[in-house]
This record gives C-alpha cells, structure tokens and sequence, in this order.
C-alpha cells in the first residue's frame, strides 16, 4: 500500500472526501460504485467495483470460445481493463488500463468496426503507442439495465482480414450474452 500523506476526517454522516487528486488519478467519476474491503489490521480499503469482474473466470472462457471461433484476438473489458484475453498475448493486454479512445466508445455506447481496413484501429489498451498494430476491429459494448459496462473486441493483425457482418454479430452475441448475465 503506497501513503498519500493525505487525511481527512469523516462527517457527521459517516461521510469522507476522496481528493480530486486520487479521484483523477485512478479514474473514479461522480456515482461510480466502489466496493468497501477490511483487514485484520483495521485497515479500510476502497476498491472500484466491476460488475462485469465478477464474471472473470466465465469472461475468459467466453473469450478463449470467440478466439477460436473466429481465429481472431478476443478481448472482453470492464470499464477501465481488460479483464480476458485469449488468442494474443496475455502480457500485452491482460489487466491493463484501457485507452481513453476505448473509454469514449463505453461512455458513448458505440459499436466501432474497422471493417474495410482503412480506418484505423483504436487502441485497447493506454500501453498502445498509437501505432497501427490492428488491421481490422470491431468493439461492442457490454450493457446491463441500460448502462455500458464494458466491451466484447475481435482484433485481427492479418492484413488481408476483413471483419465482416458475421464478425459483428457475433462480438453483438457476446455482448447481449454477457450483459444479460450481470442482470440475473
């Protein structure tokens, strides 16, 4: 754990100021839910909770099914990393923060398709050099009750892979699949 050098007090309500500072920093936005963990020390850790992490372990498979499905980089986000990863490397996305282009998508509730290969590709994740290292993408959002929770990705580095209207519905398939998951 690193010290901020930071202190507040709590209000009479139980209340306590996160700075704007450490709010930015980690990305945390007005009504963003975070979960409230103890230790036996005492300690009182704050969490940004993902509802789509709960599904982790069943991400991943999902995302090992699409990879070999499609023969096709398979991604599934929440919305700040990347959360599975199957059929490219785990070391350059797993757990990584995702990239402020990829962010804008969740928060407009886009679809993004690179289809024809000659629009670029966002970047996933913030470690990407805004190089173009993907020739063809399709990004689908995962929503539960109305709101985006994070996103289903095909990547394909093939320079002759198109993706195509298949392609789309099934990344859309994952994303209905995954979203109506987190409403049960």
């Amino acid at each position: 754990m690193k010290a901020t050098g930071v202190v507040r007090r709590i209000d009479d309500l139980g209340r306590v100021v996160i700075p704007k500072e450490i709010r930015r920093t980690l990305r945390i936005k007005e009504g963003a839910p975070l979960e409230i963990f103890t230790d036996k020390e005492g300690q009182i850790i704050l969490k940004k909770y993902s509802p789509i992490g709960e599904l982790s372990e069943f991400a991943t498979e999902y995302a090992e099914t699409l990879a070999k499905t499609t023969g096709h980089i398979a991604c599934i986000t929440d919305k700040d990393t990347v959360i599975a990863v199957s059929g490219g490397s785990k070391k350059e996305f797993l757990e990584q923060n995702i990239s402020e282009e990829l962010e804008k998508v969740i928060d407009d509730k886009e679809v993004y398709n690179s289809k024809e290969n000659n629009n670029i590709s966002i970047p996933v994740t913030r470690t990407d050099n805004r190089e173009r290292k993907y020739n063809s993408q399709v990004v689908y959002p995962i929503i539960s009750d109305g709101d985006v929770i994070g996103t289903v990705i095909l990547l394909s580095k093939d320079s002759n892979t198109k993706m195509t209207e298949v392609e789309q519905k099934v990344v859309q398939s994952a994303a209905n699949f995954l979203g109506s998951q987190m409403e049960i």
